[in-house]
């Protein structure tokens, strides 16, 4: 096989259209932090994410923070799978989850640098949801 016959992922994406090289990186995102994100609401090994948990919630849902934590990664990696599976649905839950995670830290009344991100996250799912209409990237190739 010749050097220019050889076909790599990369130089896939690079031919890619630029809007399904977008989508294309913003669905692998926006399903794989969400799942390495929630598998760690069980481990605790980036953080311990209670503290970033509003007494509040644990008023409203009455269970332990930690317990509560664990709701919260069940709910992480159904969301990641959700965009993998069918990104315009999942990008909208990932949306949604994150403006309850940026009023929860808000309530918190800190983090208001991880609230800040968490809304340029936001945006990127919207971003992702606008371009996901109806499963078109599964109609027009790979």
């Amino acid at each position: 096989m010749t050097t220019n016959a050889k076909i790599t992922a990369g130089s896939r994406l690079q031919t890619m259209a630029p809007d399904r090289q977008a989508f294309f990186l913003l669905r692998t995102v926006f399903t794989v932090a969400p799942i390495l994100f929630g598998l760690d609401k069980f481990t605790n090994i980036l953080t311990d994410w209670t503290i970033y948990l509003a007494p509040v919630a644990t008023s409203v849902v009455p269970v332990s923070a930690q317990t509560f934590m664990y709701i919260v990664g069940v709910v992480e990696i159904v969301a990641g799978i959700a965009v993998a599976v069918r990104p315009r649905f999942g990008s909208l839950l990932v949306a949604v989850w994150l403006l309850g995670i940026i009023v929860n830290l808000l309530v918190l009344g800190s983090f208001y640098d991880v609230a800040l991100r968490d809304f340029g996250l936001l945006v990127g799912a919207l971003a992702l949801n606008r371009l996901s209409p109806a499963g078109s990237w599964r109609r027009h190739g790979k």
